[in-house]
């Protein structure tokens, strides 16, 4: 026999780690405290957009959905104390964001949603345009899609001609703080792709876009071998966190 419903326990969350508030016995309502103060935040992101709205609170917007029945600020502060804003939450690596107190496995897509979308939003202003003329929206695809990573990634654009981006591919994925790039596949690719032309990307975990001498001898090798089969490599980037490097434009490319 079942007894009164002042006894029943409140319900668990749905993903195992995710933070609850007791609700009422069948779990219906949230606290009047957290409706209004989501439908405030609601209401402003509506009105002012983003721009009106700190990292804590766009990272709560996005914890609604994942946690419906939850206090969400306690596990946007942690998210943002561990990671330290808002991108490199959404691009935090699962296992990270799964050592966090109150995530699990809706958290953690919600976030990737996000930041797949950022990148798709990013990428399709550079796609099949000549780089010339959208140079800026090239260092903006690649500093939302590499300068929050905890490890260094290797990337290059492929270029046809008149210079009208055709591919953007990870070549190589490495540590914190080194990458393997293997110049003969570089090429490679670029002769599948009927490629002309090569911007080298990648970034440095550590913020620092500086070059160390393996990146500017590994930069050599692939313009030395692109050379050889009539390729142009216009420039290495390496990407920190609030800035990049060129190549070209520091010169290294010019000595080589």
């Amino acid at each position: 026999m079942s007894g009164p419903s002042s006894f029943r326990e409140p319900l668990l969350p749905l993903f195992e780690g995710q933070e609850f508030i007791a609700t009422d016995p069948k779990g219906r309502k949230l606290p009047s405290y957290i409706r209004d103060h989501r439908k405030r935040l609601r209401d402003r992101f509506l009105t002012g957009g983003a721009a009106a709205m700190p990292d804590y609170e766009l990272l709560e917007l996005v914890l609604f959905r994942a946690l419906p029945r939850c206090d969400v600020k306690p596990v946007a502060r942690r998210l943002l104390e561990t990671f330290g804003d808002f991108a490199r939450v959404c691009a935090a690596p699962r296992d990270r964001l799964m050592k966090v107190r109150g995530v699990g496995d809706a958290v953690v897509l919600e976030l990737k949603i996000i930041e797949a979308a950022s990148h798709r939003l990013a990428r399709s202003k550079v796609m099949q345009k000549p780089v010339i003329s959208s140079w800026d929206a090239v260092l903006d695809y690649c500093h939302t899609t590499m300068a929050h990573l905890e490890h260094e990634q290797f990337r290059v654009l492929f270029l046809d001609r008149k210079n009208v981006l055709i591919a953007d591919e990870e070549q190589a994925k490495g540590t914190v703080d080194h990458v393997p790039v293997y110049p003969r596949e570089v090429v490679k690719r670029a002769l599948e792709l009927n490629a002309s032309a090569l911007i080298l990307v990648h970034n440095h975990p550590s913020g620092d876009p500086t070059p160390s001498e393996a990146d500017i001898t590994m930069t050599e090798r692939i313009q030395n071998a692109a050379q050889v089969l009539g390729l142009t490599l216009h420039d290495h980037l390496i990407i920190g966190k609030s800035q990049e490097l060129s190549f070209r434009s520091m010169g290294y490319l010019a000595d080589l």
